[in-house]
């Protein structure tokens, strides 16, 4: 397993959230998806998790930054996040 701590890209505040809901590996990333993670960050912490966090995740799992995604790949993502609600 590994730990969050080694994404790159990903600050250890971000990184905290993640561990205050319970994602502790990024093989819990890759098998919850970055759509359901992201809606768990939300709802735990509404007023400070952002679509930056979820562009993050994205990106942490490809080895990229979060402003290198392609754009039809966040919006893909957005249409999923609000397909769950959010």
């Amino acid at each position: 397993m590994t730990p969050i701590s080694t994404l790159k890209n990903f600050g250890p505040k971000s990184t905290l959230w993640l561990e205050e809901i319970g994602i502790t590996t990024i093989e819990q990333i890759e098998e919850i998806g970055v759509v359901e993670v992201y809606v768990r960050l939300k709802t735990a912490f509404p007023h400070k998790v952002t679509l930056n966090a979820l562009w993050g995740l994205q990106a942490a799992l490809m080895g990229i930054r979060w402003n290198q995604l392609p754009e039809d790949l966040k919006q893909d993502l957005r249409k999923q996040v609000e397909a769950a609600g959010f």
